[in-house]
């Protein structure tokens, strides 16, 4: 009797795996499906006409941005983003920074993944739409402590003129985010751009190297370290 209600539950098991398995396979194909779907809707709509998939874009990415829902707007985020890099001009950079000014994570690495490869072909319309999104934007926006780190990969001479407008914005956090990026580059006529923020004491929440943790350092603290740094680098470079 034992040994028959062994082979019974063995028998059951077996009859679950498989079925789990089945269950697996069928949801796989299922997502291979929706990709292919997924794929062949971005095609067809990034083949329409410029104007009218920019009209319906800002009108879907302005919805968006008002959705309660965060998986949702982040879902549809991130859509609006691969569409928007499908084309170029003063109108997708303007919305791929709105998207990049968003609380989504995974939506701000969309839109600055597309800007980034943008400002590669066409850097002075990203400039520009940088320079706008200085006024246009308010203190505090997710966007304006990205986009120094976004120039900063950027091999081009505008680059520090645009990182000395960041470094006089209101927002503490962007002229910070400017300062590491300035140090990123590396080059030391970057240290005569940030002397006029030594004796800053805005501050702002570091996150330590290696580590969850967070400081508190005034903007001229950081400032005159990276003037240090930068300075080393100049007498390295002269050696």
């Amino acid at each position: 009797m034992c040994s028959q209600l062994r082979s019974y539950r063995a028998l059951g098991s077996s009859f679950l795996i498989v079925q789990t398995r089945e269950a697996i396979d069928r949801s796989i194909n299922e997502l291979f499906d929706a990709e292919r779907s997924v794929r062949r809707l971005h095609d067809e709509l990034a083949a329409l006409p410029a104007e009218p998939l920019l009209d319906a874009l800002t009108a879907a990415l302005a919805a968006a941005l008002k959705e309660a829902n965060e998986d949702e707007a982040a879902l549809r985020l991130v859509r609006i983003a691969a569409l928007l890099g499908e084309h170029d001009g003063p109108r997708v950079v303007d919305a791929l920074i709105d998207v990049l000014s968003s609380e989504h994570p995974e939506a701000r690495k969309a839109a600055g993944e597309e800007l980034e490869e943008l400002a590669f072909d066409r850097f002075k319309e990203v400039a520009g739409g940088v320079e706008r999104a200085l006024k246009r934007l308010p203190v505090g926006s997710p966007a304006l402590p990205e986009l120094p780190y976004l120039l900063a990969e950027i091999p081009e001479p505008g680059v520090m003129k645009l990182l000395g407008q960041f470094l006089a914005h209101a927002d503490p956090d962007a002229v910070a985010a400017a300062i590491e990026s300035l140090v990123e580059i590396g080059d030391p006529a970057g240290a005569r751009l940030l002397q006029p923020l030594e004796g800053d004491e805005r501050t702002v929440e570091l996150a330590d190297d290696g580590g969850e943790e967070t400081s508190e350092v005034t903007l001229g603290e950081l400032a005159a370290e990276a003037i240090e740094l930068l300075q080393e680098n100049g007498e390295e470079e002269a050696e």
